[in-house]
C-alpha cells in the first residue's frame, strides 16, 4: 500500500530536481508586499463600494448558496449580475458560474462533442484545454494567433461542425488575438469562435467591455464570450454570455452548472459593485495603459526582453526555471510579489516572470517594484 506513495516521492523529486515544485504562501491581511502578481488589475477588491455590497449580502443571504443554482442556489443577486454582465457585454444573456475555469468547461463542452471539431489556439488557458479534452471531439492545436492557420484546418475538415477558440488577451504573454480576423475565417466557414475574455474585461473596449467588444464582434449569434469575474472584478466565479438559446442549453446541460454549488450571494453582490465602478473607471484603465508603456521603457532600457502588453498583462523571460523561481524569490524578499510561470502553465515550455499590473499600487510602490525588478534579474 505504501508504494504508491513512494512513487508519487520520486515524481516530487523528479519535479524538484527540474525546479519545478510549487509552494502555497498564504498572506495576512494587510500585506504589505507590493503585489505585481495577482489579477485585481483594477484594484477593485477592495473598493470600499464592492466592500459594502458583499456586506450587505452577507448579512442578508448568510455564508453560502447552500445549493446549486437549479436546486436553493439562485437569488436575486446573481440575476441582477447576470442581467448587468449581459449588458455590458452586449449579449444576449448571460450565465454565471462558480468560477472562470468550470464556466470555460461548460462552454466549450456545450459547443463540441463526438464528431465535432475544435481549433484551439496553442498559447490557450489549461480551462480552455481541459475542456477540449473533455468534449470529446477532435481537437486541432493552431499555431499561436494565426488566422490562416486556422483557416486552413477548417479547410481540411470541411462540413464538420466547428469551434475555434481562443483567448482575448492571453494570460502568459499578454498579447491579444486577431479577433476580427478570427472571426473573418470563421464566418466564412461557418463555424463558431469561443473568446476567453478573462484579462480582457475591464480594460479594454468602451467602459472596459472586453476584447470581443473593442474588436466590434460583441452580438454577433456566431460569437461566444467567456470571462472570469476574478480578475478586474476582483471577487471570484465566472460567466458565459451569448444568445438566449446557447445560455438555455447551458442551464439544461452543462454539468458544472447543473453539478456545483452556486456562487455566494456576498461574491455576487460585490462583483456586481464592481461592475458599476469598472464600468466607468476611464482613469485607472488609462493608469494602467501609461504603467505598462513604462514598465516596457524601464525593463527594455535595462537590458531585459519584456512583451508589449495589450491589457494589463507581460512577461520577461527567465533563462530558466530554477532561475526564474530565483529570481522572484529575490524580489519577494525585497517586498515585491511577481509571478514566476514555469512549464507546464507555459505553452512553449519556457519560463518567465509575469507581470500583471495593478491600478490599487501607489506610484511610489510600482516605481520600486521595476527597480527591484531590474535588479534582481539574473
Amino acid at each position: 500500500m505504501a508504494g504508491w506513495l513512494a512513487a508519487l516521492e520520486r515524481l516530487a523529486r523528479g519535479r524538484a530536481k527540474a525546479g519545478l515544485t510549487r509552494e502555497l504562501r498564504p498572506r495576512a491581511p494587510g500585506d504589505p508586499i507590493v503585489d505585481l502578481a495577482g489579477n485585481d488589475y483594477l484594484g477593485l477588491s477592495a473598493h470600499p463600494a464592492v466592500v459594502e455590497a458583499a456586506a450587505g449580502a452577507l448579512s442578508a443571504y448568510g455564508l453560502g448558496a447552500t445549493g446549486s443554482r437549479l436546486v436553493r442556489g439562485s437569488t436575486a443577486a446573481h440575476t441582477a449580475l447576470e442581467d448587468d454582465l449581459a449588458g455590458w457585454l452586449g449579449a444576449e444573456q448571460a450565465l454565471v458560474f462558480s468560477s472562470g475555469y468550470l464556466a470555460n468547461l461548460g462552454a466549450v463542452r456545450a459547443l463540441a462533442g463526438r464528431g465535432g471539431l475544435i481549433v484551439s489556439d496553442a498559447y490557450n488557458h489549461a480551462s480552455l484545454i481541459d475542456g477540449c479534452k473533455m468534449s470529446g471531439a477532435e481537437t486541432v492545436v493552431a499555431p499561436h494567433a494565426d488566422p490562416a492557420a486556422v483557416a486552413a484546418i477548417l479547410d481540411a475538415h470541411p462540413g464538420r461542425d466547428a469551434v475555434v477558440v481562443t483567448e482575448s488577451v492571453f494570460s502568459v504573454d499578454g498579447d491579444l488575438a486577431p479577433l476580427a480576423a478570427l472571426h473573418q475565417v470563421t464566418s466564412a466557414r461557418g463555424a463558431l469562435l469561443l473568446v476567453d475574455d478573462a484579462h480582457a474585461l475591464g480594460l479594454l473596449g468602451p467602459s472596459g467591455a472586453g476584447g470581443v467588444t473593442a474588436a466590434g464582434l460583441a452580438g454577433r449569434p456566431d460569437v461566444l464570450v467567456t470571462a472570469t469575474l476574478s480578475k478586474s472584478l476582483g471577487g471570484a466565479g465566472g460567466v458565459v454570455a451569448g444568445p438566449a438559446q446557447f445560455v438555455r442549453h447551458l442551464i439544461d446541460t452543462s454539468r458544472t452548472f447543473i453539478y456545483d454549488t452556486a456562487l455566494p450571494p456576498a461574491v455576487v453582490a460585490g462583483v456586481h459593485a464592481a461592475l458599476h465602478v469598472a464600468r466607468s473607471a476611464d482613469d485607472r484603465r488609462a493608469l494602467l495603459a501609461s504603467r505598462a508603456a513604462l514598465t516596457v521603457s524601464r525593463l527594455s532600457a535595462a537590458g531585459l526582453a519584456v512583451t508589449h502588453p495589450a491589457a494589463g498583462v507581460l512577461s520577461v523571460p527567465a533563462p530558466g526555471p530554477e532561475a526564474a523561481l530565483a529570481w522572484a524569490a529575490d524580489c519577494r524578499d525585497r517586498g515585491i510579489a511577481v509571478g514566476c510561470f514555469r512549464p507546464p502553465s507555459t505553452p512553449d515550455g519556457s519560463s518567465r516572470l509575469r507581470l500583471t499590473l495593478n491600478a490599487g499600487v501607489t506610484d511610489p510602490d510600482f516605481s520600486r517594484a521595476l527597480d527591484v525588478i531590474v535588479e534582481c534579474a539574473p
